[in-house]
């Protein structure tokens, strides 16, 4: 597997694929990996030739109260749990690399931003569907994978390829489950055990 930390690296790099013809699938994650975001390195290796995986904790799509500073960033277990299951390309860039100079251009996601979970994290959508375009910009993939898990989050990015005329197919792989029937995330480090067990009801009332 090839790790990559800069955009003229991984333009170089996925260049050289092209010129060979490789169809190229994208696994978009913020890193903390677990066993849902590996699936979707097999569902991307069924479809396309080289799997690039990006792991960027997106300071867009935090907001002044959440997380972004004390969000998990195990480099070196995701780079195993990555070349492990395949990834050819594993794209891991700092905050100013893909941020570097910014003026402040954002892609806007409309009013499905302004409900469910967008209603409790407004500025969470604009951040999302930024970095994504980006990814998809540098990237250049034929396909994209995403978890059904973050059903609005695809929702709305499938809306921005619509919109924007996006050359990208939008791939969603199914829920993955704990033996507990919890939802894996890379946020569930932060239950205790008894937060874990009062979360699984969840699954069993949507059951």
């Amino acid at each position: 597997m090839e790790r990559i930390t800069t955009i003229a690296a991984l333009r170089s790099s996925l260049a050289v694929a092209r010129r060979g013809g490789k169809r190229i699938a994208l696994v978009p994650t913020m890193g903390a990996l677990h066993e849902g975001h590996l699936s979707l390195v097999d569902a991307a290796r069924q479809r396309a030739d080289l799997v690039v995986m990006s792991v960027f904790v997106n300071s867009l799509q935090f907001g002044l109260q959440e997380d972004w500073g004390t969000y998990p960033r195990p480099r070196e277990h995701d780079a195993a749990l990555a070349a492990g299951r395949g990834v050819d390309l594993l794209f891991a860039p700092e905050d100013e690399e893909m941020y570097r100079g910014d003026t402040g251009v954002r892609v806007m996601p409309g009013r499905m931003a302004t409900v469910w979970e967008g209603a409790i994290r407004p500025g969470h959508f604009e951040g999302v569907l930024t970095v994504v375009a980006k990814l998809f910009h540098l990237v250049g993939p034929s396909v994209a994978w995403f978890g059904q898990k973050d059903i609005q989050q695809v929702i709305m990015i499938r809306a921005m390829v619509h919109d924007l005329n996006m050359p990208v197919e939008i791939g969603v792989a199914p829920i993955v489950r704990d033996q507990d029937g919890l939802a894996l995330s890379s946020r569930n480090a932060y239950l205790s055990a008894e937060q874990r067990a009062a979360a699984t009801a969840i699954p069993r009332a949507l059951g």
